[in-house]
């Protein structure tokens, strides 16, 4: 399953920065605005120590964990909407994916140029949210226009998308995004198709930079009206430093987090921040384990054991006969899947199972 989220924010706020630690990739990161004009994109493992244990476990010759791809997208600026800089290419750029990953600024440093020349970050989400929410009042309008022409014939379809996208006209004329609204399970299929931006989920990465003048730190006035606005619209974060994290890109274990301490850093953000996307994103992770490969395979949370097969081969739903099934840690606690079945942790599941997350399973089709 590919899923991409897109890493966005003013100019020079880390953006690029972000990417090339995440990705071990080199993308031009300059101080100035649009150093990153068309899109880098990069496939990203999800950290997950229980795939490990299983290959560990099974003696494994190859090991693949879940992916996550992230995209790196020209900085924003105000105005976008309407075009401003790199507007709408970014606004393309980012209707491509299916989240966002909002970069936001928590350090002072007079040698790295802010777009506006403050450092207020709640104010810099502000700026970026109110340009993505001016080009969905673009497209919710024109579909309007198009919905009243024909909502004279009576289709009850057509009918039940127009209240659907009324009550998110509502939200977006309040400056709010459009994931705001109180829709139902249908209505939220229904304004899935108009492909919004607002809709979209968001994480927030706070970026600071270690030895710098950190607002968190200080707990600065400005840090505590961005942290009381995430947490009053339950919106979901992570503290990260991407400097320190892409000069340690290339580093692990204990050589690591050696220099992390060194350089000033107290935790992985990037890990934290990967999960966070993950499961952002919606999806949960079963495994299938064995000799010549163990393997995390991502599936959306709620799936089925037969589209949880399609995350292998496609022809796995249609095919699908039943799926045994262990739990991870049951497996492991057992010592072997001969002896997890004797003690009847392996289970025999049939087309109506719903997996989760931790599942180890060998399909039969």
């Amino acid at each position: 399953m590919s899923l991409q989220i897109g890493i966005v924010g003013l100019p020079n706020v880390g953006k690029s920065t972000l990417f090339n630690a995440l990705t071990k990739k080199g993308v031009l990161a300059a101080n100035y605005p649009f150093a990153t004009i068309d899109p880098s994109v990069g496939v990203v493992p999800v950290p997950d120590d229980r795939l490990y244990k299983l290959a560990e476990f099974s003696k494994t010759q190859n090991t693949i964990p879940a992916i996550v791809e992230f995209v790196d997208i020209a900085g924003l600026v105000k105005g976008a909407s309407s075009g401003e800089g790199l507007g709408n290419k970014f606004l393309t750029n980012i209707r491509e994916t299916d989240a966002i990953l909002q970069i936001v600024r928590i350090f002072e440093d007079s040698n790295i140029i802010h777009v506006d020349n403050k450092i207020d970050p709640l104010f810099d989400i502000e700026v970026i949210n109110l340009e993505l929410i001016i080009a969905d009042q673009e497209t919710v309008a024109k579909r309007l226009g198009n919905l009243e022409r024909e909502i004279r014939k009576g289709d009850k379809k057509i009918i039940a998308e127009y209240e659907a996208v009324k009550k998110v006209e509502a939200v977006l004329k309040e400056d709010k995004l459009a994931s705001k609204a109180e829709l139902t399970e249908d209505e939220h299929v229904i304004i899935k198709q108009l492909n919004l931006l607002t809709i979209k989920p968001i994480l927030y990465g706070l970026n600071k930079k270690s030895g710098g003048t950190n607002l968190d730190e200080l707990n600065d006035e400005r840090y505590q009206k961005l942290i009381k606005f995430l947490n009053d619209n339950n919106e979901s974060y992570v503290i990260i430093d991407a400097k320190i994290e892409d000069e340690l890109k290339d580093m692990v274990g204990e050589e690591k987090e050696m220099f992390r301490t060194e350089l000033g850093g107290k935790e992985d953000g990037i890990n934290d921040l990967i999960r966070k996307a993950y499961e952002m994103l919606g999806l949960i992770t079963y495994f299938t384990t064995g000799e010549k490969e163990t393997r995390a395979w991502a599936i959306k949370k709620g799936w089925t054991a037969p589209l949880a097969g399609t995350a292998i081969h496609t022809d796995f739903k249609d095919k699908f006969v039943r799926a045994e099934v262990v739990f991870w840690s049951d497996l492991l606690g057992a010592g072997s899947y001969g002896a997890a079945r004797e003690k009847g942790l392996v289970r025999t599941e049939g087309k109506e199972y719903v997996v989760k997350d931790g599942d180890v399973i060998e399909f039969k089709v």
